[in-house]
């Protein structure tokens, strides 16, 4: 199966592509993000490729100046992470994601060490 992306008229590899959020979990955090159209201030260029901009940082450990610019440009992208940050939107979601699990990648160890 051939999967291709088109994101601002570039097409974005697969590799990338492969982190990048599920549409399932996608509705689950568009509701609550800040930049909604008909809420108040500014609309959002792309929250979601800004998610998936900061998630590939986030899994790769790569500095912000190494972001693909497929995902947008590393200042904005960077710069915008800053302001969410400041404003508590990722606690804010993190809080949602504790409260409401969906146990997707719930692990149970049951080994035990005696000393």
């Amino acid at each position: 199966m051939l999967q291709v992306i088109i994101i601002h008229g570039n097409s974005m590899s697969e590799a990338y592509r492969r982190h990048d959020l599920s549409d399932h979990v996608w509705s689950l955090l568009e509701p609550h993000l800040p930049g909604r159209s008909g809420k108040w201030g500014g609309v959002a260029k792309d929250n979601r490729q800004f998610i998936n901009a900061v998630f590939w940082i986030l899994r790769t450990g790569a500095p912000w100046r190494d972001l693909p610019p497929d995902y947008g440009d590393w200042k904005n992208t960077h710069r915008r992470f800053c302001r969410w940050r400041d404003k508590g939107v990722w606690e804010k979601l993190l809080e949602l994601l504790v409260n409401d699990p969906d146990y997707e990648w719930l692990m149970i160890d049951a080994s035990h060490i005696k000393v």
